[in-house]
């Protein structure tokens, strides 16, 4: 990794909006400026996301001076010491309250919670650096790859599943790394769709996020090009026309950003979307459940339909992962399937993200879902609908399994777990270290 900030490269535009969040009143500046902007900022500076980089909250006095009301925090710096703070001014315009009530404050601010790390919480809960065959590049699925381009984001979030590494040195992948990268890609043809993240990988000059772009297509097997970004939620200036006329380059290319409370969808946010949708690049959304910010199916049901409107598409809630640093934000997984049940039927099909929690271990996105399919017979399923409607669904009588397309006909791929089984591939799945098969060797 090589140190960077992001800031070098001379594409910050002015284009960006002043902020629409209600933040400035008694728990920030008592005297903001004529027009809602911090005293001695001007729109030209809000603006510029170079400039808000370079202003971020960092430090506890930072964050007091801004909050007065947190100036008895004694665990701030603590927790600061553990897990970076960094908070954009546009982001924390956004705070309507500096308690804990408040969303974007929770998701912002460090709080003395996350000090507390019951046993069962890992810094790697996902295992992703057991699945690192080089440095920076997660091979965990048949076809997909993940590259962390940086550990740098503009605001770290509290609820950060790589907290273990985000902002702990702001940095950016090297061209000796970036090479190597490049080298397995083209030694594994079989991946076709690869993850740019991070840290956040839109904190990167243009410069530098291109040339990552560039190596990923000069891999002639990559077909998708992924990018996971939360600057047009805490940093929605960043989504320069430079930036933008860049990305089309390297299309098919995808956004997916994290956007998790109703007043995270501001007119910024919005334009920020908009600007990347008019560049022909499709928008999902993943969201973290989280208790006390959206951990409800009201709340839930406006982001999804917020986020529809703005042209982004509900891709993913998350159970929010067993790391060090998020027990105070934990829910169960009925809430969750709480929340699909007042989406499922109730807003459009579209808007319904699939419920999913994230494997410890490694184990993968594992989706959860209320149960529709109530029982079965070789003649017929029983369904219910979201109004609690059971019907039935007659089978065919005559239906034959065959297929004649080239993929089934040729030798056919090799699959793993259930989808193996039902290829005939494999009888059985059994765990490592059965004691009736340790048994059998010692036999």
């Amino acid at each position: 990794m090589q140190r960077t900030d992001g800031l070098s490269d001379g594409d910050g535009n002015s284009d960006g909006a002043r902020s629409t969040g209600q933040g400035c009143g008694s728990a920030k500046d008592p005297d903001p400026a004529p027009g809602g902007l911090p005293r001695g900022v001007d729109e030209r500076q809000w603006g510029d996301w170079r400039w808000q980089m370079r202003h971020r909250v960092r430090t506890p006095a930072q964050l007091e001076q801004q909050f007065p009301s947190l100036k008895d925090r004694s665990d701030l710096p603590e927790v600061v010491r553990k897990y970076p703070m960094a908070i954009t001014p546009y982001y924390a315009s956004l705070i309507q309250r500096a308690d804990s009530s408040d969303p974007v404050f929770q998701m912002s601010v460090p709080q003395g919670l996350e000090l507390c790390d019951p046993s069962f919480l890992k810094g790697d809960p996902l295992e992703e650096e057991e699945d690192m065959p080089v440095p920076g590049l997660v091979h965990r699925y048949p076809d997909r790859a993940l590259l962390i381009a940086t550990t740098t984001c503009s605001m770290y979030c509290r609820h950060c599943t790589r907290k273990r590494v985000a902002g702990t040195r702001e940095s950016t992948i090297s061209a000796c790394r970036l090479e190597q990268v490049r080298a397995y890609l083209t030694a594994h043809p079989e991946i076709r769709d690869v993850i740019v993240s991070g840290g956040d990988p839109l904190t990167m000059g243009t410069e530098a996020i291109e040339a990552v772009l560039k190596v990923l297509r000069g891999v002639s097997s990559i077909e998708i090009i992924r990018v996971g970004t939360r600057t047009p939620v805490v940093l929605p200036m960043r989504i320069t026309d430079e930036l933008t006329a860049m990305l089309r380059k390297y299309h098919p290319i995808w956004v997916n950003t994290h956007f998790n409370h109703p007043n995270e969808l501001t007119d910024e946010a919005v334009a920020a979307c908009g600007r990347l949708a008019d560049a022909g690049i499709p928008l999902g959304n993943q969201s973290v459940l989280l208790c006390g910010v959206n951990d409800c199916v009201h709340v839930m049901r406006k982001v999804v339909n917020g986020l529809a409107y703005m042209r982004v598409r509900p891709y993913y809630i998350y159970q929010c992962d067993l790391s060090l640093g998020l027990t105070h934000f934990r829910t169960p997984v009925s809430k969750g399937l709480e929340i699909i049940e007042g989406l499922r039927g109730h807003t459009s099909g579209f808007c319904v993200p699939t419920y999913v929690v994230d494997a410890p271990g490694g184990g993968g996105k594992i989706p959860v879902m209320p149960d529709y399919l109530i029982s079965q017979s070789p003649d017929r399923i029983v369904l219910r609908n979201f109004e609690g409607v059971i019907t039935t669904y007659k089978e065919p009588e005559n239906y034959k399994n065959e297929c004649k397309c080239s993929g089934c006909q040729e030798e056919q791929e090799e699959l793993t777990g259930v989808a193996a089984l039902l290829a005939g591939q494999q009888m059985t799945l059994e765990p490592i270290g059965l004691p009736r098969n340790q048994r059998k060797h010692k036999e």
